[in-house]
Order: C-alpha cells, then structure tokens, then sequence
C-alpha cells in the first residue's frame, strides 16, 4: 500500500541536501559558537553564514535575524516583549490566528490588563481591514498581530497593504509568517513590518528550530537569560546543525521556488476539479484565492462520518488533518471554522489538505478513491 503525505502544512519532508548539510555540520564542525579556539570560530562562522544566506532570501540584514527553536517561541518572545518592555497597552488580532499567538495574548492579557480587541473576519476568512481600520482610530501605544496565511484555510492576508495602515497609525505590525516563508517571496527592505516569525520544519527543514525577524532600534528584550548569545537577546548555545540545515532548506525552497510552486498549484487545480466531479456538493473554506499549497473543504458526508474520516483515511496510507496539528487530539471543532462555518456546518467534516513538490497526481487519485469508498 502506497503511503500518501498530503498534510504539509503540519510539517514537511527534510530535503536531502539539507540533511547531508546537518550531517556534514554535526561530524565535522561540532565546536561551540561561543568558543574562542579554532573549533569554535569555524563553527560561529558557519552560525553567521547562515544568518547572512537567511537575510539575503529576504532582502533583510543579518542584524536582524535571531535563531529561536520554533515560530511559536519566536511568537511568544514578539508578543510578551512588546507588553513588558515596550509597554504596548493594546493588541489588535484575530480570533483565527493560531494558538501560540491568540494563547499567548491570553496570558498577557491576564498579567498586564493590557486590552485585547479581535478584528472581524469575513465569511471567507479573510480579515475585514475596513474593521481593522477602525480600531486603529483608538490613541494608545499599539501592536497588530495577524498572520501572513492562514495554516488551517490559506487565506492570505495581503501583508504591504495592512503593513502601511499599522505605519499610518504609529502602531506596531507582527505576523506570523510560519506558513509562507520559504513558500513565497518576501522583502523585509519594502515590506513595513516590525516583526515576523518562521519554523524551517514547514519548508523543509528540521524540526526543533526557527529564526524572528526584529527590525532594528526595536527595543525588544530578551525572554530568557544565561549567555550572550544572538546578540544577547536568545541565551543558549545555537543548535548549529539545525540552523545550518534551515539555511540550506532556505536556500533551496527559494532557488526552486518558480517551478515547485507551479507543481503545486497545478497539483491543487487538479485536486479542485476531481472534488467537482466525484462530490459536487462539496464546499472550498475559506477564499477560493488562498494560498496555493493548502486546500481545506467541507465534504458532503453525514455528520455520523466526521469523528471516524481521519481514521479511515489513515487506514488507507493517507494522511490529512481536520486542522492545525496542534490541536490533534482534541475533540473540539477547529476554532478557524468555527469563526466561518454555522454550527451545523461545523459537524459535517472538513478537511485540511496541504501539498507540496513531492506529491503527485496519483497521490490525489487515491485520496478521492479513498473518499467514495468513505
């Protein structure tokens, strides 16, 4: 039996090369970046090279890249920093963001009384920037906290446009860019945004390592303490084979991006017009312009089928999700469809596809064989 991996917004495959490059890195150069002796200097030079490749795909500067182990501690480092050290009274988001930020705010919120107010969103999922517009008319010290695309539907947030509203308004922008970086073409000179967060496990790259975006003069502190490493704002010596890995998975997501990325949405394309044909009746959540790898549908079944689908599509070698992996396990509706969908909609199964270069049209022949024999 085949096995079918169409669940790539959770995470995806390690290229080979970037696991030649960690190896090459964790037999050969295993100094600490921190040390003085030859050891050490060639593996802080591999650090900063790294750094430096990273910057470059961005169009941004070394300076302001820091090594994290993950989008969410880059995420809560943002948030909490921005509260306690640059004493932002106020967080504009959404109620669709995913859970390391909406939880993290929560928390903040429950130390700092800072006010919290949740941008509306459309029926597609998108973000309603006219809303957003008019909580900005408020006077206080501000961050606006929304993400780049969506990791359960793809909806896409259009980054410039709300980047310039946030710089009219003398209010800080973050977002969460974990589901685009090394997936489309970002230019930190341009864009005008403060903070952005990435995992390289989501463009394949290593589990166990990310990197935030600071811009400089920020102010921002660090969350934890011990050495000085990353410019003293992230102490712990660097997990060198990871960074280097996530430099190389980088390097090539962007060199190959042009020809991958037209894989993937023909690949998609194709998924939409087999879904037309076999279940008519099912519904694309979400903007059907989303982000071109992620495809989350509401399928035509009886709502007896939704708590079982997964299981009868793993059964059958296919992996998908009902949403973000996070949450796997839990027996709540996704909190994204749960801003979009009716209630009776939301006991119908949907489910999260999400694709990438190694999938092929055979993959999604046998996911819709997979769903008539459901």
């Amino acid at each position: 039996m085949k096995k079918v991996y169409l669940d790539n917004a959770s995470t995806t495959a390690i290229r080979p090369e970037v696991i030649q490059e960690m190896t090459k890195v964790m037999t050969e150069d295993y100094g600490n970046p921190s040390s003085t002796h030859s050891f050490g200097r060639n593996a802080k030079s591999i650090l900063e090279l790294s750094r430096k490749s990273i910057a470059k795909h961005l169009n941004g500067t070394a300076q302001e890249i820091i090594f994290t182990s993950c989008g969410t501690e880059a995420n809560n480092w943002i948030l909490r920093s921005a509260v306690k050290d640059l004493k932002v009274e106020r967080i504009i988001t959404s109620k669709i963001e995913h859970h390391a930020v909406l939880y993290t705010i929560l928390v903040l919120q429950s130390e700092y009384s800072i006010q919290v107010d949740y941008v509306a969103v459309k029926p597609n999922g998108e973000i309603d920037i006219t809303d957003l517009v008019e909580l900005l008319s408020q006077e206080k010290k501000t961050l606006v906290s929304l993400m780049h695309v969506n990791n359960e539907t793809g909806t896409v947030l259009d980054l410039d446009r709300v980047g310039l509203i946030c710089q009219e308004h003398n209010v800080l922008f973050h977002s969460d860019t974990v589901q685009s970086i090394g997936k489309t073409a970002i230019d930190l000179q341009a864009l005008p945004i403060n903070f952005i967060v990435a995992s390289a496990h989501k463009f394949h790259g290593p589990k166990g390592v990310g990197f935030a975006f600071i811009r400089k003069n920020s102010g921002l502190q660090p969350l934890f303490f011990g050495g000085e490493q990353e410019k003293g704002l992230r102490a712990g010596t660097e997990a060198l084979h990871q960074i280097a890995g996530m430099a190389k998975a980088l390097e090539l997501s962007y060199a190959n991006l042009e020809a991958e990325r037209k894989h993937i949405s023909e690949l998609k394309n194709y998924l939409i017009a087999q879904l037309e044909i076999e279940f008519p009746a099912f519904v694309i959540n979400g903007s059907v312009d989303g982000f071109y790898n992620i495809l989350n549908v509401l399928l035509p079944f009886s709502e007896d089928k939704t708590a079982m689908i997964l299981f009868h599509l793993d059964m059958k070698g296919i992996a998908v999700s009902r949403g973000s992996a996070c949450q796997s396990g839990s027996i709540k509706p996704s909190h994204v469809l749960a801003e979009m969908l009716s209630n009776e909609d939301l006991k119908k199964p949907s489910l999260r596809i999400s694709l990438s270069h190694y999938n092929s049209k055979e993959d999604i022949d046998l996911l819709i064989e997979a769903l008539k024999s459901i």
